[in-house]
Order: C-alpha cells, then sequence, then structure tokens
C-alpha cells in the first residue's frame, strides 16, 4: 500500500456534498455524524454506504500535548505506523489531534453514485438534518476522505474558535 498514492487519490475524489451546518465546538468534544458514500468495486452500478460519527476531541486551536490519536479508522498496522509522519511531513495538522470513529453500519445502495447522492442530500433536507456531512469518496481510501472532511469542518470552524479562545482569555484576565 503506497499511501502517498492513496492520500492523493482522496484528495483528487473525495467530495463533501454536505458540509455540518453548526460549527466544531471549541472546548469540548464534538460528535461529527456523516454518511460517506462510495462506488461498489464489488457490485458495480451500486453505492457503498458508510454510517458513522467521528467524535472531535476539543477541536480548539490550542494543541494538546499528546500525540495524534485516530482510532476506529480501520488503518492497518503497516499504515498506522507511518500516519503521523505522514501528515507532518506534509504540513498537514489537525488542531485536536485525537479522532475516534464509530463506524455504525455499511451498506449498499442499490443505485448509481449519482442516485445515492440525490437520495441522501434529499433525506437530510427532508427530514431538516443539519448536524450530519455527507462526502463520496472512494472505496479503497474512505479513511483518507473521512478525515478530508473532519478536516474541512475543523477549518470551518476555525475562526470561531479563534474569536472563542480570545474571548475565554479576556474573561479570565477580568476576573
Amino acid at each position: 500500500m503506497d499511501i502517498q498514492e492513496n492520500w492523493e487519490k482522496a484528495l483528487r475524489q473525495t467530495e463533501i456534498i454536505r458540509h455540518r451546518i453548526q460549527g466544531l465546538a471549541t472546548f469540548t468534544v464534538t460528535n461529527l455524524p456523516y454518511v460517506l458514500l462510495s462506488e461498489s468495486v464489488v457490485n458495480m452500478g451500486d453505492t457503498v454506504v458508510r454510517r458513522g460519527t467521528v467524535m472531535v476531541e476539543k477541536p480548539a486551536l490550542i494543541l494538546p500535548a499528546n500525540l495524534p490519536q485516530f482510532e476506529g479508522f480501520d488503518f492497518n498496522r503497516e499504515v498506522w505506523s507511518y500516519l503521523t509522519n505522514f501528515f507532518l511531513v506534509r504540513g498537514v495538522t489537525l488542531p485536536s489531534l485525537k479522532y475516534n470513529n464509530q463506524l455504525y453500519s455499511v451498506d449498499v445502495y442499490e443505485g448509481k453514485l449519482t442516485q445515492a447522492i440525490e437520495h441522501y442530500d434529499d433525506n437530510f433536507k427532508r427530514t431538516e438534518n443539519v448536524q450530519a456531512g455527507l462526502v463520496v469518496g472512494p472505496t479503497d481510501v474512505w479513511q483518507f476522505s473521512l478525515l478530508i472532511f473532519v478536516a474541512a469542518q475543523v477549518e470551518r470552524s476555525a475562526n470561531n474558535d479563534i474569536r472563542r479562545i480570545l474571548e475565554e482569555f479576556k474573561k479570565r484576565e477580568q476576573e
């Protein structure tokens, strides 16, 4: 498995169809539900549907002292040992450095990827689900696609995180 090739594949082919509307919490754990769709490599014309939640530990811009932790992403041991260095060498940093993916289900949608995207996007709109994200990525590198989704959510929350951190510091100074 070539991590570099897989990472580049995920960067090229991952598409965030629907972001989580609400930003990430600055000082507490955020549950980030998602539906990740991939074209099936077993049943051509069908779509693999992964549903789960990534728990993002305190996604503030203050970095913790511990090492990066990616739990529940099903990286094999070979990938796991290189992952941290791989990201650091490329300047990829994710602020909390602790992410726990809880994959709830892997199903098959009997239809093409475009139909699955439309189905799940319509379902989110109909049920007014503003918490979950909808992501499309390759089946063989779904873990990287999921990390790209999380990183995009962190980036979207960065301005509010900075503002909240500064407000907290000012509040502490006044006490």
